[in-house]
Order: C-alpha cells, then structure tokens, then sequence
C-alpha cells in the first residue's frame, strides 16, 4: 500500500516534521541533564519528542567562546544514537560566530540534526552560514533561524523560502528591546506577548511565511517557567491560536506542558486513523465517512495530525501504526 507521505505531501504541504519542544541549555551541568532527560524520555515515549540545543550564543562566557564552543562538540558526539541534538552559535557578526562553526560542525556535524542562527537579519546571513557549513564538511546539515527585529520580520518571507532554511523562531526579547521602549515590558511577559499589536502581529507574520515555504514555525520562551498555568496558557495558544507547531523551552519543567499543548486530543487521532485507514483501502480515492465527504485535501490534514501525535508521543490505533 503506498505511503501516505508519498501521496499526499507535496508544495502544500509542511515537508518535514520535527519534535514540537525545542528545549535550550547553555551551562554545561544542564546541557548534560537535558540529554540524559532526552533518553529518559526517549525511552517513555517511544520516540524523540525533544530536541536538545545546546547553546553558545547566551552560553558561553565572555572571553572564554571557544573552549565553550568545543566543550558543545564533545557533549553532541556523546549523544546516544537517534537523539536529535543541535547547537545554538554566535550570530554571523559575532567574532567567534567562523570558529563556533568550524569546531562544533566541523567537528561533531555528524551527530547534530541542525544548527541554529541567531540575529538573522535576511537570506545573507544565512548565505554566510551555509557557506561556513560547506567549509565545516557540514553542507548537510540544515538552519534553524531567530527572527529578532522588526526588519528581519518583515523579510521573513524570503528567510523562509531559502531551501537551507528549516524553521522560524521567535526571538520576543530582542524583538520587544529593538523598539527602544516603544513596546512596554509587560509585552515580553507571558500574557503581553498575546496581546501587544506589534508582538502578535510578528509571531503572525513568522508563522504565514512558515505555513507558505512548507517550513516549522517555532514559538519563543516563557520566562516565567516556575508559572506552569502560564506555560500551559502559552503554549495552548500558540498552537490553537497562532499556527506554531513548536515551541522553545528553557527548562525541564516547561517539556511536559509544551508536548500535552502541542499534541491533538485521543478523539482527534482515532477519528483522523479511521479516515487514513479506509483512504489507504481505497488507494487515496475519495470516500464518504459518517456522511461526510473526504478526499486528498482532508486526507493531508489528517495525516499531518497523525504525524503530530506521534512526535509528541501519543497512542497511535493499531490501523496506522504501520506508517509511522
């Protein structure tokens, strides 16, 4: 029986799907907790539901960049296999941005799933990092990039369709502190980033230029990550309500909220199974169930919700388990 994937996801699309928690540490006792957590839960789910990114950008002393940087390269060559570990570098004005690079791709590139750009302000900036990864021996690897000004926002269109291009976050602080005051604190808190005109209007503006390139949009932090109502109200709306299907963590705590927000409900994925499973009997033909009409458009969304629930790590019925 074809696959569903070969079938049914094309231009319109996401291509690919990715772990709906991208977890951050940058000191190195949490950077090793976060990995031995990954495999402890690796191990619960079935699945990786988490992606570790260990971060050199706000991990790594002032002065002290490249013993961090190669400290980051021999933590991802421990990951244990199947774990999907990425590392956050200097932006590509940084002057340690070429070595973060050349060490931690050039060195542990075979071990990571992706590397991800801060400050990026247009496709140059990510030009210069895919040809730092060339140099590395590290074409392979893909680019996750932060959007963190109000220009970079406005070219988030064109970041988005460059191919090298994986997921779009959203960097609030820088966005909120590149207004010089013009947006009040309160919009980088847990409750006015959903409410102040010019945050929602970019986390809307980087979710669009995602959804049109087929690319991951990923929702920035909760601070406040001893407040789990504010985490789970977060995150809730950020995938009900926003369009992210990923969403950045910054501490243990916050994983399990971002998984049960981000992951479609058991009614949802026994009904998205039961209409998978009679399109596949009827090799992607459309058919009629409940008395509604389904065909390829329905069928993609139905699949994708299936694909979610698996990378949060969610009971899948018995009739689909075969495909994922």
């Amino acid at each position: 029986m074809t696959h569903p994937r070969d079938v049914l996801l094309g231009a319109q699309a996401q291509t690919g799907f990715l772990p709906v928690c991208d977890h951050y540490s940058g000191v190195e006792v949490r950077m090793r907790k976060s990995l031995q957590l990954q495999a402890e839960m690796t191990e619960e789910f079935g699945t990786c539901v988490f992606d570790v990114t260990l971060d050199c950008e706000d991990g790594a002393p002032v002065g002290g960049e490249a013993p961090h940087a190669a400290l980051v390269a021999a933590l991802a060559q421990t990951a244990a296999p199947g774990a999907r570990v990425a590392a956050r570098v200097h932006p590509v004005d940084h002057p340690a941005f070429a070595n973060d690079m050349a060490t931690i791709a050039g060195e542990a590139g075979h071990k990571l799933c992706h590397i991800m750009l801060p400050k990026v302000e247009s496709v140059d900036d990510v030009l210069l990092a895919e040809k730092a990864l060339e140099r590395a021996g590290a074409a392979h690897l893909p680019l996750q990039v932060l959007i963190e000004s109000p220009a970079a926002v406005h070219r988030a269109f064109e970041i988005a369709a460059h191919p090298r291009v994986q997921s779009l976050s959203f960097g609030l602080m820088d966005f909120v502190s590149a207004h010089g005051g013009a947006i009040p604190a309160s919009g980088m808190t847990s409750a006015g980033q959903f409410t102040h005109p010019l945050v929602l209007r970019a986390k809307l503006e980087i979710a669009a230029a995602c959804h049109a390139h087929g690319k991951t949009p990923s929702h920035c932090v909760v601070t406040e990550f001893t407040d789990s109502a504010a985490m789970q109200a977060a995150a809730h709306r950020a995938a009900a309500e926003l369009g992210y299907t990923r969403m950045w963590s910054i501490h243990p705590a916050q994983i399990r909220p971002i998984l049960a927000a981000f992951a479609p409900a058991q009614d949802e994925i026994d009904h998205a199974a039961r209409i998978i499973a009679a399109a596949g009997t009827a090799d992607w033909a459309p058919i009629s169930l409940d008395g509604v009409l389904h065909d390829r458009a329905s069928y993609r969304y139905f699949w994708q919700l299936l694909e979610r629930a698996h990378q949060t790590g969610r009971a899948l019925p018995v009739a689909v388990q075969h495909w994922l």
